[in-house]
């Protein structure tokens, strides 16, 4: 296992390398840059030509790669042009980046306990009222675009009940780690309940379907035929061989809490890394595009290589060649 995860390593590098030329190419491709966002009335096209220069931006695109190449090899991903004007943009992304790994590990947590649970009622259950509204729940809930409940959940639970706060992290730098720890999780709470609640139709459409085909098979009614009971059957062999294709799926999921979600965090005026990609992208800011996109691009690779490793460990059958 060893040696197969170097290779995998090994062959993500030209990857990683087609990634950052992709990544770079489409951040050229927006129209205007940085500078010349904020034209106004008032603005000195010789003073923002210079402010180009020396930004390197008039410079031909494989000369300005290379020299973003060079420069995130020694951990320098530049500085911000618009968002945070002057602040390394490691500084920046430092900043963010807790606050979305701690709301998107309890959201895939919680999608992963709903998405189970409602899974298993609904197989227990099949063609009952409780199958048939789970089932019609999943299907609303992948139909109707996500945001319409951020703002549904945002409104209830904020406004009418007031529960939740409206915006911010809970993190303080002057507090101390525990006052800290539980003030982001009062802030992260709501944001990562709803993702979780209307994120589920995937993971349960999937689950449902191998439990339902695990009870139809051989090996099922031979064990009921002996007179072992359903339950014993069910969590003894059914719950195991249809979770192990649901296995392959959690490095995608681990590895994506830190894309961050970013219609989420911008109704719910949480400031992790949605948002600023959000932010940067509103702002033509270069620097932090190029920099999240290079970020979500190599955990995407990871995110593979983890699945594979935690199917081989799950399920002794497979053996990664």
């Amino acid at each position: 296992m060893f040696k197969t995860i170097v290779r995998r390593v090994l062959i993500m590098l030209p990857q990683i390398f087609f990634v950052s030329i992709l990544i770079f190419m489409l951040a050229q491709l927006m129209p205007g840059d940085p500078f010349y966002g904020n034209l106004n009335p008032n603005s000195d096209v010789a003073t923002i030509e210079r402010m180009r220069h020396a930004a390197g931006l008039d410079l031909p695109w494989y000369e300005q790669y290379v020299r973003w190449v060079v420069n995130v090899f020694h951990g320098d991903f530049g500085t911000s042009y618009t968002v945070n004007k002057g602040v390394a943009v490691s500084e920046i992304i430092g900043q963010r980046i807790w606050p979305t790994v701690s709301m998107g590990i309890i959201a895939t947590i919680l999608t992963y306990f709903f998405a189970m649970s409602q899974a298993l009622i609904s197989a227990r259950n099949e063609n009952k009222r409780i199958d048939k509204f789970l089932v019609v729940w999943n299907t609303l809930t992948s139909a109707v675009p996500s945001f319409v409940f951020y703002f549904v959940m945002m409104v209830l639970f904020v406004y009418v009940i007031p529960i939740f706060p409206s915006s911010g992290t809970g993190i303080d730098e002057t507090q101390g780690f525990f006052t800290n720890f539980f003030g982001n999780l009062y802030h992260a709470f709501l944001p990562a309940l709803t993702i979780a609640l209307f994120s589920t139709n995937s993971v349960f459409q999937y689950l449902r379907s191998n439990l339902l085909d695990q009870q139809a098979q051989d090996y099922v009614r031979t064990a009921r035929a002996k007179g072992v009971q359903i339950k014993d059957v069910f969590r003894k062999h059914i719950l195991r061989n249809a979770f192990l294709p649901i296995a392959s799926g959690i490095g995608y999921s681990i590895t994506g809490v830190l894309g961050g979600a970013m219609f989420a965090e911008t109704v719910f005026g949480y400031p992790g890394l949605g948002a600023l990609f959000v932010q940067a992208l509103s702002g033509r800011d270069y620097t932090i595009i190029t920099a999240l996109m290079l970020l979500q691009g190599i955990l995407s690779l990871f995110g593979g290589l983890l699945s594979d490793i935690i199917s081989a460990w799950v399920d002794p059958r497979i053996r990664v060649k």
